[in-house]
Formats: C-alpha cells, structure tokens, sequence
C-alpha cells in the first residue's frame, strides 16, 4: 500500500472523505496480493488498485456506499479464467476485499489516532502491524502493534492474543487473516523498507544499484575510494553515497533484519572491519566476493578475530546464486537473485 501513501497523505490533508479498500485474502492466481489497496473518493476520485482492474469498478460501488451509510463491508470476487487472461493472468481466482472509511478521516477519534501512529512510524521507515477487525462490534476497529510487542489502541482482554497474532504475522513478513478470540482479523504488515548496503562502488556495484531500485530496495554505498565513490559513476544514483571507511559510516546506521549487505572490493583493508561489523548484527543477507582462496584466506582472518566457524557460516560466499555470471552486471544479477531468494523464503 506504499504505492499510495502519498495520495492518502494529500487527500487527509485535504479533508476529502474517502474509503479505503484492502486485498485480506486471496485464491488462486489472484491479480494482487493481501494488503494491496486503493483509495475512493466521494468525488468516484481513484487511487491505487486491488486487481489490476478487472474487479475496481465493483469495488468502487461499494466503497460509495459505505461512505454513504459508514458501516465497513467485506466482499468477495471471483476472477474467471477469460477475465484473468485479459488482465495477464493464466487463469482465474478469487479476490477478497475489506472496505471502510479511511481511518484518518473516520469520525472515530481512536481510528484516527492509531493511523496518525501508522504514519508516523512509516515516515521514519519504522515498522508496525495494522490490525483491522472485519467484524468490530463493541470494539475499536484498529489496534497498531510495534515488532517489540507494543499496541497503540486498546481490544481489552483480546489486546494480548491481537499483538501475539500481529507478531507472528510480522515474523513471516506477510499480510493475511488472523483470528483473534474467535473474530476475523485482517494482519496488515508494514515492513521497514528493505536495504541494500554495499561496500565497493566499482562495477558491479554500478549495475547492483540499478537492479535495486527496480526491486524498490534503498541502497547505500561505501567506499573509501573516491575515484570510485564519484556520484557521476552511477547511472541511477544510490539513496547514499560515502566517500568513508565503512566503520566511520556503519556506526551510525541501524542494521536489522531487513538489511541485506554486499562486500565488493576483494581488498581486507576496507572489506574486513564492515564485515566484522555485520556479524555482530542481525542482517538477514551477507555475501562477499570472491574466490575460493579469497574466501579461505577471509575466514581465516575472522576466526583469528574470534569468530566461530557459525558466525562465518553466515557468509554468502562466492556471493550470488550460481547463474555461471561472468559480467559485471550478471553478477549483480546473481547477487539481487539471492537478496530475492532470502526475502521470500521468510514467508515460506
């Protein structure tokens, strides 16, 4: 739901009512994922999407009435294998869609609170759960649940068992129903924006970074060399760019889980204090270049720093899935392959 944040932003700031419809559950080859979303004006204005448009006029209609009567709705669409093919589909499948008032702009004060909350934490690339009950009741609708277990919003005796559900939900990084206390719930997972950090900008750090901004990963480059950490090198400019040694620039970054690293440059001076730094640290990807005997020559080093044979085992190396890559830019291919292949395998 990235892909409309700014539109929400612009229309809540304007005071324009609207109805926010999101994909909770999906079968088949359905077009979107769970947590895709669109946005609908009282003015039929349109942003975003939930099926790739086979399904948006419905969604549409409701979305008008439930800004007309303010009751939330779920419905469900089935997409037939005709419809599927025009939309570049192999075949069908169905679609579930929960749609409501846009909670910064309920008359719900609570609602409102926990989607200021939401937005807060989203503009400072923090990550939170969003959950939304399908059938609210005598409850709030929305309760926000911070990966260490804090709530914004109260369910009363069901708090506990929502922020266990909402964990569980962020642990596999993926959207989708919960039942909690016996009521359905819609996860919705915000993930910190994943990043990309790599030490070395030669070549291949030149086409990793383009590869990057494709998959809509932030990428940050260091190299104390300034004849190859020269914005001009790149043609789609990293999010940064230092001209430091690694360690004057690490210490002041948050490497977490959704934090992927890349060491390019073969030469210990600049690979080895980064790489000593991202083992003590919960990245989820460390891949390092080089040959066999770079990479003997490498963990040798680390253990006679007091590594474990574990802790080095967490080394991806040669870096990159074995795609028999010979080029610069196939190489990055292979490595961005094997940042995909980690991400998902979360979910798995």
């Amino acid at each position: 739901m990235r892909d409309i944040w700014h539109e929400m932003g612009e229309w809540t700031s304007a005071g324009r009512p609207f109805a926010l419809a999101r994909v909770i559950e999906t079968w088949g080859s359905a077009p979107r994922a769970a947590g895709s979303g669109m946005i609908v004006g009282d003015d039929l204005r349109v942003a975003g999407s939930v099926s790739g448009g086979c399904i948006e006029g419905a969604v549409i209609e409701e979305a008008q009435a439930v800004l007309s009567f303010g009751s939330p709705k779920r419905v469900t669409y089935g997409v037939d294998d005709e419809t599927a093919w025009s939309v570049g589909l192999s075949c069908g499948g169905e679609v579930s869609v929960f749609v409501e008032t846009h909670p910064a702009v309920s008359e719900d004060a609570g609602a409102r609170a926990v989607w200021a909350q939401l937005h807060s934490r989203l503009e400072a690339n923090r990550p939170a759960v969003l959950l939304t009950r399908l059938e609210p009741r005598d409850l709030p609708p929305h309760l926000l649940v911070s990966p260490d277990g804090l709530a914004v919003g109260d369910w009363g005796e069901q708090t506990e068992g929502a922020v266990a559900a909402a964990l569980e939900a962020y642990g596999q990084r993926t959207s989708g129903l919960k039942e909690v206390a016996g009521t359905p719930v819609f996860a919705h997972v915000f993930p910190r924006k994943d990043q990309l950090l790599i030490v070395g900008a030669g070549h291949i750090s030149v086409a990793l970074v383009r590869y990057a901004q494709v998959l809509d990963l932030e990428t940050i480059v260091i190299d104390p060399r300034q004849v190859f950490a020269a914005p001009e090198r790149f043609a789609v400019a990293p999010t940064q760019l230092h001209a430091k040694w690694p360690q004057e620039v690490l210490a002041d970054l948050d490497l977490n889980e959704d934090t992927y690293t890349v060491l390019l440059t073969h030469d210990p001076k600049i690979d080895d204090p980064a790489l000593q730094i991202f083992l003590r640290a919960p990245v989820a990807y460390i891949g390092a270049l080089g040959g066999r005997k770079t990479q003997a020559a490498r963990r040798e080093r680390l253990r006679a720093e007091g590594f474990s044979d574990e802790d080095i085992g967490r080394i991806r190396g040669p870096v990159g899935l074995d795609i028999g890559a010979e080029t610069a830019a196939e190489i990055a291919l292979s490595i961005v392959g094997e940042v995909v292949e980690i991400k998902r395998s979360r979910s798995r």
